[in-house]
């Protein structure tokens, strides 16, 4: 299409206008000291970025005192006095075969979800590895013989079958919270 005539003429005089007051500013010099810093900066020679400086390989540790008990729980001190807090148990199975999870202490567990389907649940566990397992009620947890009675929302409830110190066995509940991170 063609614009029409009348358009073409009133755009005409604008058009000048603003070539008139681009020109204006063209010609000023209030940034001749920054092209000419500008100038020379081109002309300076470029400089090279040193490349990353290369390391070995760290080497790897491993943790041998898996086994014993973490120095962050307080040790189960029994006097006469005293006793650990829990109900008397028959001596666990010792001859059970042990699932993947009883290998980690309870403190380097942490719960991370749940999933649901019809009426079962099930808890998803961080084994502190890098490995989420799937666990259902009945699943044994953590080193101390800990079955789970009861799987929540947010929560799991864990029997754990102790020694009391006196040659016997005791139960000791224990509840592992969502983790929040």
């Amino acid at each position: 299409m063609r614009p029409s005539r009348r358009y073409c003429h009133l755009t005409s005089p604008m058009a000048v206008i603003a070539a008139a007051l681009l020109s204006a500013c063209v010609g000023d010099s209030q940034f001749s000291d920054l092209d000419s810093l500008m100038a020379e900066s081109r002309e300076r020679p470029q400089g090279q970025i040193e490349p990353l400086p290369t390391y070995p390989p760290a080497e790897r540790f491993n943790y041998s005192a898996l086994a014993m008990r973490s120095p962050f729980e307080p040790p189960a001190i029994i006097t006469a006095e005293s006793e650990i807090g829990g109900k008397a148990a028959s001596a666990p199975d010792q001859m059970r075969q042990k699932q993947p999870l009883e290998l980690f202490s309870y403190s380097a567990l942490s719960m991370v979800g749940t999933l649901s389907k019809d009426q079962n649940i099930w808890a998803l566990i961080d084994d502190g590895n890098g490995r989420v397992h799937r666990v259902a009620r009945g699943n044994f947890i953590g080193r101390n013989f800990g079955k789970i009675t009861q799987i929540g929302e947010f929560e799991l409830d864990v029997l754990e079958t102790v020694p009391d110190g006196k040659g016997g066995w005791i139960n000791r509940p224990r509840t592992m919270g969502m983790n929040e991170e």
